[in-house]
């Protein structure tokens, strides 16, 4: 018989069995490579390094007392070594990264050029405020259209990701609770069902009782279930908007007036800001804090290689509790805020230091790379293009995967559920490994937890027509697949990639952290 390579197989012969095995494991520009622990040695370097001469440690008995146990490699072998690794890994630059609620886009490269000129690539933050003007300036810009774009009065620019922002947000709330002596009986934050799975834990980090709020059928929360759970105890909400089923809450601001008329705040997760940029601003909406992922929304996904930004907005009812540092411009230039006291000096309260630093710098200088080039309408196309291709993608598969609320217009990711796989023998992970032999990144799976067996797709605005319709065939073929019985396809997946189907569960609760050299193999002879 043949397999969908063409290529003859034996009855009982995976698909992706190697029919002319080679010495080396390697299959021409396909590269085994080992653990540098199995061909570098652990009494030789690479490099020579003259021996110390005497000294007193500092380290108050803590410095290392062995070997540092790293193998030493030439330099010819460590470069193949991560290039080699390098060409296992799939990123944005490989092809359609189709995450959901986890914008993974297309990196400009000319934000990647801006963050590397000097002042910005090698600032460093214990530099005199003197000589970082221009960072500071650039601070402050980043600040205004950040305020500009969501209609909010104030931003804490330190955060350095979104669960970072998430925590300083309710940090604030927490903060302004407590100066109105309220601290004893707001105890509660309702989350709904269709929140970021971070939304609950960080309410529970900093002490608050977390109560769900039930979503309707159509994947949306129902301001009549949040009056039922608001009251003298609620501190806030914290919802998600778009939500993570890729909905945008029709009901926001009756939302907000029943929670604002509670005496609570609303938090609102903003990792899908993506979506709403230029067409709507949170503080119209009633929102009190919003953190922004930068990394996701204006730019690089997850923090290009480096730690996310994770500002976050604040209404006046917030503004006051932020957390310093924070930039003030004076006549003279401009400054940071450093302590609680010089933030009191101008009118503040902020409820501490959320981090060593000032944030991410490598990140606001792409951030404003990103706005300034593509400027107010640049960005709300951008949103208009994640809404259409998410929707595109919705539409061309909506025949052969089912949508759990329905034939209806998404946001920026296109949602589905399992229920199209009935009696095939296929379940959504084998659906996802098997999209890794199609050369895909699977979508997200599983989440949000409102839907069963979910598969998240968010195509980005990023991509193309022709990108989008080749994973939109691959994506419908697979389908084809399943429902004609072909489970042998996906059971087994991936079988093209370096390595096969792991059992995930067992590496996350029983991790195997470090290498052990193998038993040796005896010859017969001996």
């Amino acid at each position: 018989m043949l397999n969908r390579q063409g290529r003859a197989t034996q009855p009982g012969e995976a698909a992706s069995a190697v029919v002319h095995p080679t010495f080396t494991g390697n299959r021409a520009l396909q590269q085994e490579e080992a653990l540098i622990f199995e061909f570098g040695r652990l009494d030789a370097t690479g490099v020579d390094v003259d021996e110390p001469v005497a000294f007193t440690s500092r380290l108050g008995g803590l410095e290392r007392r062995d070997g540092i146990g790293l193998p030493g490699l030439s330099e010819p072998e460590a470069m193949r070594h991560y290039v080699r690794l390098s060409q296992k890994n799939y990123g944005i630059d490989t092809g359609v990264f189709p995450l959901g609620s986890c914008t993974m886009k297309h990196n400009p490269r000319l934000n990647e050029r801006m963050a590397r000129l000097p002042g910005f690539g090698d600032v460093h933050p214990l530099q005199p405020v003197s000589t970082v003007q221009g960072a500071l300036e650039l601070m402050d810009t980043l600040a205004a259209w950040l305020l500009e774009l969501t209609g909010m009065p104030a931003v804490a620019l330190s955060p350095k990701a979104g669960a970072h922002g998430e925590l300083c947000g309710m940090m604030a709330i927490k903060a302004a609770i407590a100066h109105k002596g309220e601290a004893g009986t707001r105890r509660t934050v309702l989350v709904p069902d269709s929140a970021h799975g971070t939304n609950p834990a960080t309410a529970a980090l900093i002490g608050f009782t977390v109560k769900p709020v039930p979503v309707r059928a159509d994947g949306t929360v129902d301001p009549e279930s949040v009056r039922a759970l608001a009251g003298p105890d609620t501190a806030a909400i914290m919802l998600t908007n778009p939500n993570t089923c890729g909905l945008f809450e029709p009901d926001v601001v009756e939302i907000a007036e029943i929670v604002h008329a509670a005496g609570a705040y609303f938090y609102c997760d903003g990792a899908n800001f993506n979506a709403i940029v230029g067409k709507a601003r949170p503080g119209d909406l009633g929102v009190d804090a919003m953190h922004i992922n930068l990394h996701k929304t204006f730019s690089t996904p997850h923090g290009g290689g480096g730690p996310g930004s994770g500002p976050v907005v604040l209404s006046d009812r917030l503004a006051a509790f932020a957390p310093v540092p924070f930039v003030v411009r004076t006549a003279d230039g401009f400054r940071l805020v450093e302590s609680e006291a010089d933030a009191a000096g101008q009118g503040a309260q902020p409820f501490g230091r959320l981090t060593a630093f000032h944030g991410q710098m490598g990140m606001f200088v792409r951030a404003l790379s990103y706005m300034l080039s593509h400027g107010a309408d640049g960005m709300k196309q951008a949103s208009e293009d994640a809404v259409l291709n998410a929707n595109y993608v919705r539409a061309c598969l909506a025949d052969l995967l089912s949508q759990p609320f329905g034939d209806r217009p998404c946001m920026h990711e296109a949602l589905f559920d399992d229920s199209w796989l009935k009696d095939t023998g296929v379940s959504t992970l084998d659906f996802a490994k098997a999209m890794i032999d199609e050369g895909y990144h699977p979508m997200t799976v599983y989440f949000p937890l409102v839907v069963h067996g979910a598969m998240l797709i968010e195509p980005t605005e990023s991509e193309s027509k022709a990108s989008l319709d080749l994973f939109i065939a691959a994506l419908r073929d697979l389908a084809m697949a399943a429902k004609r019985g072909d489970a042998e396809r996906f059971t087994g997946a991936p079988y093209h990639a370096p390595r096969k189907r792991l059992d995930e569960t067992r590496a996350a609760r029983q991790p195997i952290l470090r290498w052990t050299p193998p038993e040796p193999v005896r010859d017969a002879a001996e």
